[in-house]
């Protein structure tokens, strides 16, 4: 008995000691995860600080009509954004309009259609294209794809198109190959790998007991794609969007081959334009003088800015669809 008695206090002091480990361990591994979290807020905030400092030369100087002007003139030192801003917006958003349909159709054929023999080799050659250095997208779309759209797609859609109110100036002018909708369409395949393997990723975390039910009660693959597998993944499909849409947002090498580097709006989709992230490329090394230099860190700073709007939108849509699901 007395041996026990004896045993006792030495187990309670390695359990004891037991405890302190663990807790300490949490301790550390609570504080790592804050480090963390803040080191994001803080890189986050340095971006904006630093942008904001670099761009309030142009921005003091030219006000508002910095984002209103079409003009960009180094020699006489006026500069604008207007052009840049709607390059980049156009081209984005028929970038995503092309590669989200296609990108959720091949993921839901990957998880619902393929045959199994076929789906890793397809799934690889997805992931292959998200490699793919975008230079090499770019010269790509220069010597083959752009020469491509100028021979044939160009001449027949302004052919088709030339009587049509409306559509004639959206597919005006001469095929120059380059333009807007070529590097939309480069846009489009780049993003397209990141759109679908991440739509692939949440479609392979649906229940299979859901769906299952879907199809005992007769449904067809259409309907429980649509109702049981699209409705429980939209988070994570909408993640995959934002992810693609950001990725277009921020090309920069790509689209300054294809697109014309034109400083100039125009209503055909034929015609050459820029994007902020090109011209920010293609003038910054011969940027001269302060004010020029800092209207190029302003486009930066208005990048930044879109790309946070068009994030919090996204959120604000979640937060939609999750209330409506809840009601």
């Amino acid at each position: 008995m007395s041996a026990v008695q004896e045993a006792m206090p030495a187990t309670r002091g390695s359990r004891d000691a037991t405890v302190r480990r663990f807790a300490l361990t949490d301790a550390i591994f609570r504080a790592l995860t804050k480090a963390a979290a803040i080191l994001v807020l803080v890189l986050l905030g340095g971006v904006a600080i630093s942008l904001i400092a670099g761009s309030w030369p142009a921005l003091s100087t030219f006000g508002f009509s910095f984002v209103t002007s079409e003009a960009w003139n180094p020699v006489t030192e006026k500069f604008g954004a207007l052009a840049p801003i709607y390059g980049t917006i156009i081209t984005s958003a028929i970038a995503i309009v092309i590669a989200v349909p296609i990108g959720i159709g091949i993921a839901v054929f990957l998880t619902e259609l393929c045959p199994r023999p076929l789906r890793r080799p397809i799934g690889m050659a997805v992931e292959l294209l998200a490699g793919i250095p975008s230079i090499i997208y770019g010269i790509w779309g220069l010597f083959v794809f752009a020469p491509f759209l100028q021979t044939t797609v160009q001449p027949f859609i302004i052919w088709l198109f030339k009587g049509i109110p409306g559509l004639n100036s959206l597919f005006a002018g001469p095929p120059y190959g380059i333009g807007l909708l070529t590097s939309s369409l480069i846009l489009a395949i780049m993003v397209l790998p990141f759109i679908t393997s991440i739509t692939k990723d949440v479609f392979d975390t649906v229940p299979a007991v859901l769906k299952e039910s879907a199809y005992g009660i007769g449904c067809t693959t259409w309907e429980v794609t649509r109702r049981v597998v699209i409705p429980y993944t939209r988070v994570g499909i909408m993640g995959g969007v934002m992810l693609g849409l950001g990725r277009a947002l921020g090309e920069t090498m790509a689209v300054t081959f294809v697109i014309g580097n034109a400083h100039r709006i125009s209503a055909s989709l034929f015609a050459p334009a820029t994007t902020i992230s090109a011209t920010i490329a293609n003038e910054f090394t011969e940027a001269v003088g302060d004010l020029y230099t800092s209207s190029l860190v302003s486009l930066g700073l208005i990048l930044f800015i879109i790309t946070f709007i068009i994030l919090a939108i996204a959120r604000y849509m979640l937060l939609r669809l999750d209330s409506r699901t809840g009601a």
